[in-house]
């Protein structure tokens, strides 16, 4: 019995999905170095022709996996600290907001690192993503701090909201730099430390929510 045939455009949608696996797999086994359009191809069973339908060049795909992966990473770190929030005394759930993020980034150390050098490479054709995906980062973990209480009600709560969530990324970059270059093996150990660190910046609470439970 065979299955109903698929639509053109379910048909492309699936082509796309097997190339970005594909690229996927390349990047976290040889490194940038090793992507070029036509392993990507290879490896996902299509022309080389048929990369171009779906990608404009190799930058053109590397936003695609930044997109995916970080949409992807967003949704499931805001999921993390709603649940946090929710139970402020459950350590275990304050942990998986540093736990997650960590795993993903040592998940894909390749393109983690691609997006950081882009950021800060004026010359790079994906600084204005690596940008774009930064602040959208800033974005969400702003509007979850402000979820949990932190004052926004003047610019300067806003700004100084704005450099919480700053410093956060920032740490947990670091952190995970450390662990992928083995400096810091044990990624309980990395999440120890920015739990402890967390609670520095939770003192900035107004002091109702920190009674309730924030710290």
């Amino acid at each position: 019995m065979t299955g109903t045939p698929l639509s053109r455009s379910e048909a492309k949608d699936l082509t796309r999905r097997r190339l970005i696996r594909a690229a996927f797999a390349i990047l976290d086994e040889e490194g940038e170095a090793g992507l070029t359009t036509v392993k990507v191809a290879k490896a996902a069973g299509i022309a080389q022709s048929s990369f171009y339908v779906h990608f404009k060049d190799r930058q053109d795909l590397l936003r695609a996996l930044g997109d995916q992966a970080g949409e992807r990473l967003r949704a499931t770190m805001r999921e993390a600290r709603r649940r946090a929030r929710e139970a402020p005394d459950d350590s275990e759930r304050h942990r998986d907001t540093f736990r997650i993020p960590l795993e993903a980034i040592c998940g894909h150390p390749e393109l983690f690192r691609i997006g950081l050098r882009a950021r800060h490479d004026p010359s790079s054709p994906l600084q204005g993503f690596a940008v774009e995906t930064s602040a959208a980062y800033r974005a969400h973990l702003a509007a979850d701090l402000a979820a949990m209480g932190f004052p926004t009600g003047t610019e300067r709560d806003r700004r100084r909201l704005e450099m919480v969530a700053d410093g956060i990324t920032a740490l947990t970059n670091a952190m995970a730099v450390g662990h992928i270059e083995g400096r810091y093996p044990d990624l309980e150990e990395v999440v120890d430390v920015l739990v402890a660190f967390s609670k520095g910046y939770l003192r900035l609470l107004p002091p109702a929510r920190r009674a309730a439970g924030a710290e």
